[in-house]
């Protein structure tokens, strides 16, 4: 990392305008990526450091640039040394949504990130611009429940019973999400990647993963948030008022989900995510030595095991879900609903 720092800090002084300008860390993520904030006599920047043998940037790069075509608030890239893996992109700030939620700004900040979210679904890429979020990725991201956190972390082996319920399990969900209409999906759309800005908000970030997939993905990740938690009724009041502005820009047609298909669509997909994200967390610590996740498993996982008891399909994989909880170092009590 210091002679990562050297060869930013050469790179930017090409520029006079950066010739005397303070470079500190920004942030990092559960990439290779790391940032660093760059202040100018008259401006603030971003800089990505992304090792090239480690990070492809192109996704990054395209979608960036889509995004900005459809007028979303992302990073403009002002400089790029690809060989290297430096970026210089404009900065939006370093208040993120999960230090502004509050009940007081929830309403606020939650309609302008459902706002931008129905651009990028209505506005954004369409099938063949964009990889597929098709049924093997779809079961190679739940695998990670099964294989790093109840396996690699946890140490637990599963009988015959648990693996085949498991197998199932992962194949409705996967045609769960197949069968909902296919949209642009950011693929981690929640509280981390949303900063506040003054205009235009929200500012959006970590975009390089999206796929072509199922509409309420990115809803889900958004209100069911790994990060924070809220009550179910106004989860559920969020989401339906998102449906009736899918059906008012034709993103969704009536005729293919009422509102009780709309909200199973939205549970299953967040058991999806959310076994894929706790063993997502669980490999962050045990393959890349990064152990801040391991305290959002319980409330992740505490969100399947809510949906998974009002659908008797799911009543098996909640139960495990449940052992599991039981079964991490000092777990805490875990409130969702």
């Amino acid at each position: 990392m210091p002679e990562r720092l050297k060869q930013i800090e050469a790179w930017l002084q090409y520029d006079a305008e950066f010739a005397t300008a303070d470079i500190r860390p920004a942030s990092v993520d559960a990439s290779f990526r790391r940032y660093f904030r760059v202040r100018t006599r008259d401006d603030s920047y971003i800089v990505m450091d992304a090792p090239p043998d480690k990070e492809d940037m192109q996704p990054f790069l395209t979608i960036d640039t889509l995004f900005l075509d459809i007028g979303l608030n992302v990073p403009r890239v002002l400089r790029a040394d690809i060989e290297r893996g430096f970026y210089l992109l404009s900065d939006l700030g370093d208040e993120h949504y999960l230090r502004a939620l509050n009940a007081d700004t929830a309403q606020r900040l939650y309609g302008d990130a459902l706002g931008a979210l129905l651009v990028i679904q209505a506005q954004g890429p369409q099938a063949g611009e964009l990889p597929a979020y098709d049924k093997p990725m779809l079961l190679r991201e739940m695998a990670l429940f099964r294989d790093w956190l109840v396996g690699t972390h946890l140490g637990i082996s599963l009988n015959t019973e648990q693996s085949a319920m498991l197998e199932r399990s992962f194949d409705l969900l996967a045609e769960a999400a197949l069968a909902q209409p296919q949209v642009c999906v950011h693929r981690d759309y929640h509280s981390r990647n949303l900063m506040v800005t003054p205009r235009h908000n929200p500012g959006i970030l970590d975009f390089q993963d999206a796929v072509i997939g199922p509409l309420t993905y990115d809803l889900v990740s958004l209100l069911r948030d790994c990060y924070i938690a809220w009550p179910r009724e106004q989860v559920k009041h969020w989401a339906l008022g998102y449906r009736e502005l899918a059906l008012q820009s034709g993103v969704l047609r009536n005729d293919l989900a009422d509102e009780a298909q709309f909200l199973q669509w939205f549970d299953w997909m967040g058991v999806q995510r959310h076994l894929k994200a706790a063993g997502i967390f669980a490999r962050l610590y045990r393959r890349d030595g990064k152990p801040g996740y391991l305290a959002d498993i319980p409330r992740t996982l505490g969100y399947v095991v809510e949906v998974a008891a009002q659908y008797p399909e799911l009543t098996d994989l909640g139960k495990l879900a449940a052992e599991v909880i039981e079964a991490l170092p000092q777990a805490a009590p875990v409130k969702v609903g």
